[in-house]
């Protein structure tokens, strides 16, 4: 059974930093893209960051670009979100997944399988 497991959020000030990780099993995403999506209270869930399959492209979202890194590491089967200098506005539940291809993937509908998500909550 694929099972997605995140962790690391939590409640932090604005300006403070969250490392999120996506611990996967059940079988290897080591030739899959991966991604980061976040979904805030009525809202849609929305596209933050991807890393294709070796993790050589990664893109994000522009809200958090130069702010938010994601890497991976194949041999734990495993995916991180660096997140520095967190604003209220990025207050909401993220979630992993992982994509159906190798490269980088924008949409929801490309994901195949996905994390129970973890709350991130930054106060003002």
């Amino acid at each position: 059974q694929v099972q997605l497991v995140e962790s690391g959020g939590g409640l932090v000030q604005a300006g403070g930093s969250l490392r999120l990780s996506c611990a996967a099993s059940g079988r290897t995403f080591s030739t899959n893209g991966m991604g980061w999506f976040r979904q805030a209270p009525g809202k849609e869930r929305a596209f933050v960051a991807a890393i294709s399959w070796n993790g050589g492209s990664t893109d994000y979202a522009d809200s958090v670009k130069g702010r938010f890194t994601i890497s991976r590491d194949n041999a734990k089967n495993s995916m991180y979100l660096q997140m520095n200098s967190l604003k209220p506005e990025d207050t909401a539940v993220y979630y992993c997944a992982t994509a159906a291809g190798y490269g980088l993937e924008y949409h929801t509908s490309e994901y195949r399988y996905w994390g129970q998500g973890t709350q991130v909550t930054v106060s003002s």
